[in-house]
Formats: structure tokens, sequence, C-alpha cells
């Protein structure tokens, strides 16, 4: 069956479907013998597809874990500092898995990883607007107008954030849904109304929780979990 050359890589986690682009373009990949071209399309059972010289690994049989990330630990596969990484808590060996999106050394909390490129970009993807609901203990007067001003959006750095849902559970904890993935967002929101973050767990993202796990605990995704995943990015809509 004849498919785009960036999906094939993706499907082969050789990377991302849109960092397979660049490899495209950057003349990495050969097919049938010539230098491929972003939009070529090739049937990755018919056809000769070489990146860097060499085939493209095996397919391999898809996986996703569901992880409560703990405090303490680096949201990525390798650390160069030697410090422990989320692939230290769960049963791989040797396995190319990948976290979706990323969870701060301080923060805890619900973490997916898998190896579907596609279904990683597609989560990740801004046009997605996932959801992801955040608790937070803050350091602060924690006030019905600060709470107002991050339904309205707040200011930072990088520009005006989304409108939230936020809402005061405890004197001095909130929960927060937001549908934006900018580094250490909830954090710098905090920071920007003048709250210290005493703690910060992720406690939803795409409607998968914490529920049954302890820190540090892992699971697969049940077959609903994961068709529903796999719906919504088929059709394209907001999860």
């Amino acid at each position: 069956m004849q498919e785009r050359l960036q999906k094939i890589l993706a499907q082969h986690n050789v990377a991302s479907r849109r960092a397979a682009e660049q490899l495209i373009l950057a003349g990495r990949v050969l097919l049938n013998g010539q230098v491929a071209q972003l939009g070529d399309k090739a049937d990755a059972v018919e056809d000769e597809i070489l990146l860097d010289g060499k085939p493209l690994p095996p397919l391999a049989g898809l996986r996703y874990f569901l992880l409560y990330k703990p405090a303490g630990y680096i949201t990525s596969a390798h650390d160069e500092r030697g410090r422990r990484t989320v692939l230290d808590l769960l049963p791989v060996d040797g396995e190319r898995l990948y976290p979706v999106g990323r969870l701060d050394y301080a923060t805890s909390g619900v973490l997916l990883l898998t190896n579907d490129g596609e279904l990683t970009q597609a989560l990740l993807h801004p046009k997605g607007e996932i959801t992801k609901v955040y608790q937070c203990a803050v350091k602060g007067a924690l006030t019905i107008e600060k709470l107002r001003q991050l339904e309205q959006g707040v200011l930072l750095d990088d520009g005006w954030t989304a409108p939230a849902k936020a809402c005061r559970l405890k004197e001095n904890v909130l929960e927060l849904a937001i549908h934006e993935g900018r580094n250490r967002q909830v954090r710098r929101m905090m920071a920007a109304l003048g709250l210290e973050v005493i703690w910060l767990k992720r406690v939803s993202f795409a409607g998968l929780t914490l529920q049954g796990l302890r820190p540090g605990q892992w699971r697969e995704l049940t077959a609903p979990e994961l068709d529903r995943l796999l719906r919504l990015k088929a059709c394209g809509q907001n999860i």
C-alpha cells in the first residue's frame, strides 16, 4: 500500500512525522536508490527505503504506558547528568519509548509513554487542545480575583495564556485545567500572580487519570482508553 514517506518513517519509530519530514528535506532518506523528496509515496514492503544508508528498523509492537510520575525524575529517555528518568520506572529493556509531553523534575502526576509516533504528534499538536488538569498548592493569597485572572488569561514573557478553568479546593490549593503546553506553564502562571508553588501534580491528561496508581506505579492503557484516544485523533476532535 502506498503511503507518504514521512508516515512510514514514523510508523517505524524513526522519528515523529514532522521530524521525518526534516530527515527527507535533509537528503538523508533514499527511496529505491534515489534521494527522496517531500511528498513521495512508497510501499513499505515493496520499496527499498534507507535512512543514512541503512534499512528502517522493523515495525515493533505499539506500547502505551500510563505512569504516575513521582517528583525527582526527569521526563526523558536519557539524562546526561545521570539523574533518574521516567523510563527507570517501566518494565522495558531496550524498547524505544518516549514521553508524550513533559513534567518537570519537581512535578508529579499523569504521564503517558508510548512508541506510537503518530498518536504522540496528535496529542501534542496545539490544534488538538488536549486538556491537562493540575492540582497545585501555593504560598500566598489565593484570592477570587486571582482565580478570575487565571480564567481570563495571564500575561507571561511569551504572551498571554489562553483562558483556563480554575477552582479553589482548599485555602491554598487550586485545580487548574489548561490546554496549552508551554514550558513550566503552571509554575509561571502562579509566579505571574505572585504565588509560590509548594507542590504541583497533574491529575489528568487527555482524560487519563491517576485512579488506582501510587507514585512510581504504572499500567498499560485499557482497550477502551486507547480506542477513545485513537478515535478522537482520527476525527480531529479536541481531547
